[in-house]
């Protein structure tokens, strides 16, 4: 497949997946979302890949998901439609990349927003640059019941993702290691080269002896509840969307919610 949104690396045994519409601050059209899944489902197939990187070109990994497609195209979607169209490309895209069989990591700059946010929290580690920061301020600009994967609680704690929500504020890089949502900060300049060193050190384990390390460790979350979740909070976002609160937002343009809030947001 040849993809116009995404950039494909190798690097030995590593592979390097970049959203690549910098121009729009990778805000995530539906062809890279289906881009993006049909690169990882390749990356799972192939033997030679024993650490996958999802990263991004430009200053921002992702600053969600294309509101202004949505507006074009989705505005008018039937329950059913928009049931259907966010199942797929946002609930069980991201739960591919928690299932996904081998370590990933994400790699992040700038703006992690809304989807972006949702992406990068379903890789196993998170390195990020120290001009990075994380946002979901869907509740406070569109009236939805936050993300449609609230994978929000169980990397960063109940206390924080509540905060975090209910005033749509940023949280920067420091603060994101200090509470243990991502592994490492790093200058902007060195991102690449460190999240590379980490995925290639990682890649020389024994590739099975990771895949069940792995299960074990995302079992554990299992057995808390993780994926009923995550299932049921998808439920209460669709419920959402028919609220007459959605609805004054939608009517007005999705897209001019988002530029009355500085740190942007994703449907």
């Amino acid at each position: 497949m040849s993809y116009t949104s995404l950039l494909i690396e190798d690097t030995d045994s590593v592979r390097r997946i970049c959203l690549a519409r910098p121009q729009a601050r990778n805000a995530q059209s539906q062809q890279l979302l289906d881009e993006l899944d049909h690169a990882v489902r390749q990356a799972a197939q192939d033997e030679q890949v024993k650490v996958l990187i999802i990263a991004a070109v430009g200053d921002h990994f992702s600053a969600g998901h294309d509101l202004k497609e949505a507006q074009a195209k989705r505005a008018n979607f039937t329950v059913e439609e928009r049931w259907e169209y966010e199942s797929l490309r946002y609930f069980d895209y991201c739960l591919r990349i928690w299932d996904f069989p081998k370590p990933t990591i994400a790699e992040v700059q700038g703006a992690c927003v809304a989807g972006g946010f949702m992406i990068a929290n379903m890789c196993d580690l998170v390195v990020c640059a120290e001009d990075a920061f994380f946002s979901d301020p869907v509740g406070q600009t569109l009236a939805a019941a936050a993300t449609e994967v609230l994978i929000h609680p169980w990397v960063m704690g109940l206390r924080k993702a509540k905060e975090m929500l209910f005033t749509g504020e940023k949280l920067d890089a420091q603060e994101a290691l200090r509470i243990g949502m991502v592994n490492r900060v790093v200058p902007v300049a060195s991102l690449q080269e460190e999240t590379m060193t980490m995925a290639q050190r990682i890649a020389k384990a024994p590739p099975f002896g990771l895949r069940l390390i792995k299960k074990s460790l995302n079992r554990t979350l299992d057995m808390q509840g993780f994926r009923s979740a995550l299932s049921a909070h998808f439920d209460t976002h669709q419920l959402s969307h028919v609220s007459e609160e959605f609805k004054t937002v939608r009517d007005r343009g999705l897209a001019q919610a988002i530029q009355r809030n500085k740190s942007g947001a994703s449907a």
